[in-house]
C-alpha cells in the first residue's frame, strides 16, 4: 500500500464528456457576438437562470472562468481514481419546482437518500461488552426516541413536539424562498402599476404570518435568538442539543450562543427531495452531476455554455444601461441583459464600472459580512472508518451510520462555542467541529473497490491567522493533522487508512470557487443580510442600480445552499423586464 500512496498524483483529471457538452454541436459552441442574455459564472444558480431563460425563449450564453462548471457544486478527480464533491457535498434544499421544471431526472440526476442521516458518537470509555454511546437519527420517530432516551427520557418525549414545531415554521417560511422580496425602490419611486406589483410580493410574507398564527412570538424567538436558547427550551441532554446545533452554525462564523443562529438551523432543515421533507441525499457521481443535469437541461433548449472564458468587465452604455461583457481575452459579447452568478463583491466592486454605481451602494457592498469558519478537507482512504461507538462488521461492508453526517466533537454545545472562540482569536479550533461524510458508502462509483472518499467539513478556522499571518502549507497541514487526530480518537486506525488529502482553507475556497472570504453562502446568513437586505436594502429584487444588470447567485435572496432559488427567481425578474423593454 505504501508504494501506491507514493504514486498518487495530485493533478486534476477530467471526467468523461458530460451530456451538456454533447448537447452543444460544434457550431453552437462557437461564440457569437451577441445574445439576448449573458450569465457570468456557471455555478448552479447561474445554470438554473440560463435554463429558465432559454426555455422562455431568451437566447442565453453562460461564461465560466474555470475548466469545469458548477461553481461549488462540482465533482473533481483530484486524486486518481477518487472523485470528490470538492466543495458542497450534500443535496436537500434544491427547490422542487426546479427539479420538475428542468426535468433533471430525465437529464441524468440520480439521488441516494440517506436514512439514517445523523450519527454522533461519544468520546467516552467503553467496556469489552459495551461500546461507547452514540446518537443515531433517521426518519423513524420511534427509533429516534429510543436513541435519545439513552441520554434523556424527557428529551425523547419532547422530540416529536419539537419536530412538529419546526415543521410548521418551515411550512410558513418555505414560500418566501420562491418569490422576490418587496421591491422597496419600486414601491417608493415607481409608477402606480409598479407599486401595486411590488405590494403583491408581500402576499407570501402575510401568508407566513397567518400560518404561524398565535405562536408567532415563539417562532420569532427561533429566528432572532441564539439556537442554544431555543434548544435549552426544548431539551436537557447535551449530545442532542449539540447535534441539532450543528445545523445552526455550519458554514457560519457564529456560535450556538450567537443571536440569529436559529435561522441558519431553519435554512438547513427546510429541504425536500422527491417528496421527502427534510431529506438530505448524496448525488450519484458527486455534486457535479447535479450541475451537469441542469446544464444539460439548458443546452437541450439551446443555451450555450463556455468554460475557461473569464469575464473581465460588464459593459455599460452612455445612458447607464448594460450592453454586454468584455472577456479577459478582449473579446466583446453584446447582450440586452447580464446576470451575475458571482458574489456581490466581485460583481459590483470588480466587474462593474464604478462610475455608474451610487457611492452609498458601493460602500454597503464593500461592508458585507463574508466571514467564513470553514476548512474543507477531502480525503481518499483505503477502508471504511471503524468507530469505537459502532464497530465495523466487516472491513468492506458499509453500515447504516456510515451513510450519515457523522458529527465529531459535538457532544456538548460548550465544545462548539469554544471552537468558535478559538477562531475569533485568530487560531484554528483546538477541537474543531467536524462533519464527516462518506458518499462512497452509497455511491461506489466515486472510489476504487474497497476504497472510499471522505468529506470533512470542519470549523472554525479564520481567514487570516493571528497577527495577520497568511495560511501557508505548514499551517494547513498542521490543522489537518489536528483534525485527523480528533477523528482517530473516535475511529482508531483512521490515520493509517489515509491515502491522500486535499485541504481547502477559507482563502483556498475564495481563490478556487470565488466564495468571498471563503463563505459558502456568498455572505453571512444573518438577519441583517437576509430578505429585504440581501444583498443590500433597496436592491433585494435581483436588480441593481444599472439597468439590465442582475444578481442571480447566493448573494441574492434567499441566500446560500444548493437550492437554485436565486437563479430561478432572477430569471423570472429578467423575463418580466425584457417583455417591457
Amino acid at each position: 500500500m505504501a508504494a501506491s500512496r507514493r504514486g498518487l498524483s495530485r493533478a486534476l483529471h477530467s471526467s468523461p464528456c458530460p451530456a451538456w457538452k454533447r448537447a452543444q454541436p460544434g457550431a453552437k459552441r462557437r461564440l457569437k457576438p451577441e445574445y439576448d442574455a449573458v450569465v457570468i459564472g456557471a455555478g448552479h444558480n447561474g445554470l438554473v437562470a440560463a435554463a429558465y431563460l432559454q426555455r422562455l425563449g431568451v437566447n442565453t450564453a453562460v461564461f465560466e472562468r474555470r475548466h469545469v462548471i458548477g461553481g461549488a457544486a462540482v465533482t473533481e478527480e483530484i486524486i486518481p481514481g477518487f472523485r470528490f464533491s470538492r466543495a458542497s457535498y450534500l443535496l436537500s434544499l434544491l427547490r422542487p419546482q426546479i427539479f420538475t421544471d428542468l426535468e433533471l431526472k430525465k437529464h441524468g440526476l440520480r439521488l441516494h437518500p440517506r436514512n439514517p442521516y445523523s450519527f454522533t458518537p461519544m468520546l467516552e470509555e467503553g467496556t469489552l461488552s459495551k461500546a461507547p454511546r452514540s446518537l443515531l437519527l433517521g426518519t423513524d420517530m420511534a427509533e429516534n426516541q429510543k436513541q435519545i432516551s439513552q441520554f434523556s427520557q424527557k428529551d425523547a418525549q419532547a422530540f416529536p413536539r419539537y419536530e412538529e414545531f419546526m415543521r410548521r415554521l418551515v411550512l410558513a417560511i418555505d414560500p418566501l424562498l420562491d418569490a422576490a422580496p418587496l421591491d422597496l425602490a419600486a414601491f417608493q419611486h415607481g409608477s402606480l402599476l409598479q407599486r401595486l406589483r411590488a405590494l403583491s410580493t408581500l402576499r407570501p410574507l402575510l401568508k407566513a404570518g397567518r400560518t404561524l398564527g398565535a405562536q408567532l412570538p415563539q417562532y420569532y424567538q427561533v429566528l432572532t435568538g441564539p439556537i442554544s436558547k431555543v434548544l435549552d427550551h426544548w431539551f436537557e441532554s447535551e449530545p442532542l442539543k449539540a447535534t441539532l446545533a450543528t445545523d445552526a452554525v455550519i458554514g457560519a462564523m457564529t456560535s450556538p450562543h450567537t443571536p440569529g443562529s436559529g435561522y441558519v438551523l431553519l435554512h438547513h432543515v427546510m429541504g425536500s427531495l422527491e417528496g421527502m421533507q427534510g431529506a438530505w441525499s448524496y448525488v450519484q457521481g458527486g455534486m457535479g452531476a447535479l450541475s451537469d443535469a441542469i446544464a444539460s437541461s439548458a443546452t437541450a433548449h439551446g443555451a450555450s455554455i463556455f468554460t475557461e472564458k473569464t469575464v473581465a468587465k460588464v459593459q455599460v452604455n452612455g445612458e447607464g444601461h448594460v450592453e454586454g461583457i468584455i472577456l479577459q481575452d478582449g473579446q466583446e459579447v453584446r447582450s440586452r441583459v447580464v446576470l451575475s452568478c458571482a458574489s456581490p463583491q466581485v460583481t459590483f466592486l470588480e466587474l462593474t464600472p464604478q462610475e455608474w454605481l451610487p457611492e452609498a451602494f458601493v460602500k454597503r457592498i464593500s461592508q458585507l459580512d463574508t466571514q467564513s469558519p470553514v476548512t474543507k478537507i477531502n480525503v481518499a482512504v483505503d477502508r471504511l472508518p471503524n468507530f469505537r461507538a459502532a464497530p465495523n462488521v466487516s472491513r468492506d461492508q458499509p453500515q447504516p451510520h456510515h451513510q450519515c453526517s457523522i458529527h465529531l466533537n459535538c457532544e456538548d454545545t460548550l465544545v462548539l462555542h469554544q471552537a468558535f472562540e478559538d477562531a475569533k482569536g485568530g487560531l484554528p479550533s483546538q477541537r474543531p467541529m467536524i462533519e464527516l461524510c462518506i458518499p462512497s458508502s452509497l455511491d461506489p462509483t466515486l472510489a476504487p473497490p474497497g476504497c472510499h472518499v471522505v468529506s470533512l467539513f470542519t470549523q472554525y478556522t479564520p481567514y487570516t491567522l493571528a497577527g495577520g499571518k497568511i495560511w501557508d502549507e505548514q499551517d494547513k497541514n498542521n490543522y489537518a493533522d489536528k483534525v485527523f487526530d480528533c477523528i482517530e480518537a473516535y475511529a482508531p486506525g483512521f490515520k493509517s487508512s489515509v491515502l491522500a488529502r486535499d485541504i481547502l482553507t477559507p482563502p483556498d475556497l475564495e481563490r478556487i470557487f470565488g466564495l468571498p472570504g471563503g463563505n459558502i453562502f456568498h455572505g453571512a446568513m444573518s438577519l441583517d443580510q437576509l430578505y429585504f437586505a440581501r444583498p443590500v436594502p433597496q436592491y433585494s429584487g435581483y436588480r441593481c442600480p444599472i439597468q439590465g444588470l442582475y444578481l442571480c447567485g447566493s448573494g441574492a435572496h434567499p441566500g446560500g445552499g444548493v437550492m437554485g432559488a436565486s437563479g430561478r427567481n432572477a430569471a423570472h425578474a429578467v423575463f418580466r423586464d425584457l417583455k417591457s423593454m
